[in-house]
């Protein structure tokens, strides 16, 4: 635990602290950030909290003292629900506004952690609870230069493979060879593992009606032929198999053929189009140094998407976090399914994703991008043309 660096981020946010709370392991947030063991089961609740100034303290049960043994400061104990009332009384003495793994109406599910009754209990003695989303940016969703190596040469090796599974799928249906969905997803994971590279599920594989499934994944029950004329999706995420790497996850779309119809031709270009759009959103803020929250990335790609008439086939939101999780912890480009107001912030990275869904095909472009002091970049190959394979 960085407590020095959480205090500072706790007074530019303007709080008077972070409350930690955990039953059953049910925040792994928490564990994350606080640096504790997950090795002891939290059959009790404990509370633990870092105010902006001054020393930490921590509530726990007696009969599991030394759950939070690992951390400084005072940790009371308490058995009785009355103790526990008092004791979180006397913790929060003073203080006003309190950060708490909580989302108000569940805007951001990732860090919507604590129970409605829990937060009850804490805003009973006379706190104001606020969300931590902003606080668990800043300790999950940030890299370091190391992280971002690990970013770079993942993209390095996933691109590779997906220029040769594109290759795979060229040569069998000009050949007029069999060739199953599924096969080409066996191909991607070999190509993977030969790469060491590790997923944590995927790739998607979709063609013609399966491209219009945003989370289609074929398998052994589910597999569809790839023939000549059929369109094609791949969507794939990797990271280097070692501790602290990040992922690389991208989207890249193709025909079977020389003779894509137009309205493939033309849906590629909107979806290409609205992804550039939010690309350059986020790149001009970043440049005239102007804030910039999530919801606002995706209102770029959507708009665009809509003045074209395809907004009712853009069902999901343009972009999510990117970490040592494929969805990490930091602010989506979402106004859709959620309205996420969290920053876009220096040194993290997130996918922009825009898709257009049609029966007969759908269509996504995904590029990763990562912000830094002063710049915003792509940090990968860019498709501009719809693959003729």
């Amino acid at each position: 635990m960085d407590l020095e660096r959480i205090q500072q981020e706790l007074r530019s946010q303007k709080l008077d602290g972070w409350l930690f709370f955990d039953h059953h392991q049910r925040d792994p947030l928490a564990y994350r950030v606080l640096g504790l063991p997950t090795n002891r089961m939290a059959t009790r609740r404990w509370y633990y909290l870092i105010p902006a100034e001054g020393q930490p303290a921590g509530l726990e049960h007696r009969i599991e003292r030394g759950m939070l043994a690992a951390l400084p400061g005072e940790k009371v104990p308490y058995s009785s629900w009355t103790e526990q009332s008092e004791g979180l009384r006397t913790l929060l003495k003073g203080l006003h506004r309190v950060a708490m793994q909580y989302s108000p109406q569940c805007a951001i599910p990732y860090v919507s952690m604590v129970d409605a009754g829990t937060i009850e209990l804490v805003r009973a003695v006379g706190v104001d609870v606020v969300s931590s989303a902003e606080l668990i940016q800043a300790f999950e969703a940030r890299w370091t230069p190391g992280s971002l190596e690990t970013h770079m040469e993942a993209g390095r090796r996933v691109d590779r493979v997906r220029a040769a599974a594109f290759a795979l799928i060229r040569e069998r249906t000009r050949n007029h060879a069999p060739l199953q969905e599924l096969e080409v997803k066996q191909f991607v994971l070999d190509g993977f593992a030969k790469a060491g590279l590790f997923t944590d599920h995927g790739p998607i594989v979709g063609a013609n009606a399966n491209a219009s499934n945003p989370h289609y994944e074929p398998s052994e029950e589910i597999s569809s032929a790839i023939r000549p004329g059929d369109f094609v999706l791949l969507d794939m995420w990797a990271k280097l198999d070692q501790p602290g790497a990040v992922y690389y996850d991208i989207t890249w779309t193709g025909f079977c053929g020389d003779r894509p119809t137009d309205e493939m031709r033309d849906v590629f270009g909107v979806v290409t189009g609205a992804r550039d759009a939010a690309i350059e959103r986020v790149q001009s803020a970043v440049a005239s140094r102007q804030p910039l929250r999530g919801f606002e990335v995706d209102d770029a790609a959507r708009s665009f998407i809509q003045s074209r008439g395809f907004g009712e086939f853009f069902t999901h939101r343009t972009g999510h976090s990117i970490g040592q999780e494929v969805h990490g912890n930091g602010a989506n480009m979402d106004n859709l399914e959620t309205h996420d107001e969290r920053r876009v912030s220096p040194w993290t990275c997130f996918s922009i994703e825009p898709g257009v869904y049609l029966p007969k095909f759908g269509i996504r472009s995904e590029i990763n991008l990562f912000v830094g002091d002063n710049d915003a970049r792509v940090t990968g190959e860019i498709q501009r043309e719809l693959l003729l394979l």
